[in-house]
């Protein structure tokens, strides 16, 4: 029985930095009320609470399995949590939004140096079958803090520990965190690679002003009217990306480590792969995040009971996506197209529900639109990533899976800086109004998922590399 606790005890510090970084992705959504009042806090700033931490995550991602494979794994994860736990006591003690959304970046970076160090550890702790069994775990841990995020947020929220409100959704973060950092260093081993790949700080400089150029006018635009500002920044950001774009093709040529290898985009099959990721996840943070604004600001309901309407979604979407393995096996892309248009469906029945009830109407009739969103994400969250991986060779494995996660977390700040401007521009007419015009938008982007998903490779082989229940978080970094 000891050996088993001692063999297995790596996992569960692993787990904990698993089970937070997504966590906190899902947790916000039932305290963003509570944030925008308590601390007065504007529309835009109640974006960048969840557009920021996918922002910076994405941004470090790929370079955080890079400096783990130098310095360390285990060392890089001890940082990354670290940060994550400081920055997330920030946040908890956050005197004004400015203090809480520069927290949430740094949430964001502790959260890249986590995630890719954690597949990395667990290939190095447990070879062989085990290390099935110890990712099978990681699936389901991810699984988990997505579906119960928001439930716990407003179980949280509702117990007001010291009167703390929804600052406790950080602050239980800090001895969680502590009591990981605690037995890190004992219980898992280091490690690092034999040919490191070195960072590529040029890139990194220059994706980062890219993204923000973007994200920034789609959150700050609407509030200010789309001043000219804003039309420069859309510019510049296309410009910045071509610059990114040639400068990774000829340190490619040069034989260097591009932070985006170019190679990844000659294959039509993974360039459609990576731009059906990016559109997919530009609807799910920002779905969660009106859902989460009609439900209270709209509806009147308290953190608790709106995370209880959530978990209609998040049981719906855990019964689905155990049976995804299998079936994206059977019908391979197609899932992913079936999945697309099964929670567009969601969306419209939503919609409906809006449309005729506003802000009322029987609770119990957003079941039909939740139950159909959490299957049609079930459908295609793990089947998408499994999909594209399938045809990877073994040399770009590991490339394609760090390009799908990066696009997972772009998606997921850019959905909620669009969207965002969305919601907030039909503010003025009601909250159901402005919810139900979000829905529209979500609805034809998820037809536009649907019809891309028709590009993506064919039937994955029965060889393939498992993915997390999750998806998004687990990228194998090279």
């Amino acid at each position: 029985m000891a050996s088993r606790l001692r063999e297995w005890a790596p996992l569960a510090v692993l787990m904990i930095g698993t089970f937070m970084i997504v966590l906190d992705f899902f947790i916000v959504n039932v305290a963003l009320p509570s944030i925008q009042t308590g601390l007065h806090a504007s529309e835009s700033a109640i974006e960048w609470v969840v557009a920021g931490y996918g922002l910076t995550f994405a941004v470090f991602l790929i370079a955080a399995g890079r400096i783990g494979d130098r310095i360390g794994r285990r060392r890089t994860f001890v940082i990354g949590l670290s940060s994550f736990v400081a920055a997330s006591a920030l946040c908890g003690f956050a005197p004004n939004e400015g203090v809480l959304v520069a927290a949430r970046l740094a949430q964001g970076v502790g959260a890249a140096l986590i995630s890719p160090n954690i597949l990395s550890l667990l290939g190095v702790v447990y070879p062989g079958e085990r290390r099935v069994r110890a990712i099978t775990v990681y699936g389901l841990v991810m699984g988990l803090a997505a579906a119960s995020g928001q439930l716990i947020g407003g179980l949280l929220i509702a117990a007001n520990v010291a009167g703390a409100g929804w600052r406790t959704i950080f602050l239980i973060n800090v001895p969680v965190g502590v009591a990981g950092l605690a037995v890190s260093r004992r219980l898992l081993p280091e490690s690092r690679a034999e040919r490191a790949k070195h960072v590529d700080v040029g890139g990194m400089v220059l994706v980062t002003a890219a993204l923000v150029a973007l994200v920034l006018p789609l959150v700050q635009g609407q509030s200010a009217g789309w001043p000219t500002w804003t039309w420069m920044s859309f510019c510049l950001s296309a410009m910045l990306l071509v610059v990114f774009a040639i400068s990774q093709r000829r340190l490619s040529a040069r034989g260097g480590s591009p932070l985006l290898d170019p190679v990844l985009f000659r294959n039509a099959s993974l360039r459609s792969g990576l731009a059906t990721q990016l559109a997919f996840w530009c609807g799910q943070a920002a779905f969660f995040l009106v859902l989460a604004l009609y439900l209270q600001q709209g509806r009147g309901l308290s953190p608790l009971k709106a995370g209880l309407v959530f978990t209609i979604l998040a049981m719906a979407y855990l019964v689905v996506s155990l049976r995804a393995p299998a079936l994206t096996m059977r019908f391979g892309r197609d899932l992913v197209f079936v999945g697309a248009l099964v929670l567009a469906a969601g969306d419209i029945a939503l919609w409906v529900f809006v449309h005729h009830y506003g802000s009322g109407g029987p609770l119990g009739w957003l079941a039909p639109g939740l139950l159909l969103a959490g299957a049609g994400m079930g459908l295609a969250v793990t089947p998408l990533t499994t999909t594209v991986l399938a045809h990877a060779t073994p040399e770009t494995a590991g490339s394609i899976s760090g390009a799908l996660s990066t696009m997972q977390q772009v998606g997921n700040a850019l959905g909620v800086a669009l969207t965002g401007a969305v919601f907030y521009g039909a503010l003025d007419h009601g909250v159901a109004t402005a919810f139900g015009r979000s829905l529209v938008q979500l609805t034809v982007l998820l037809v536009g998922v649907a019809i891309l998903t028709k590009c993506l490779p064919g039937r994955p082989k029965a060889s393939a590399a498992p993915v997390g229940a999750a998806g998004a978080t687990d990228a194998k970094v090279a």
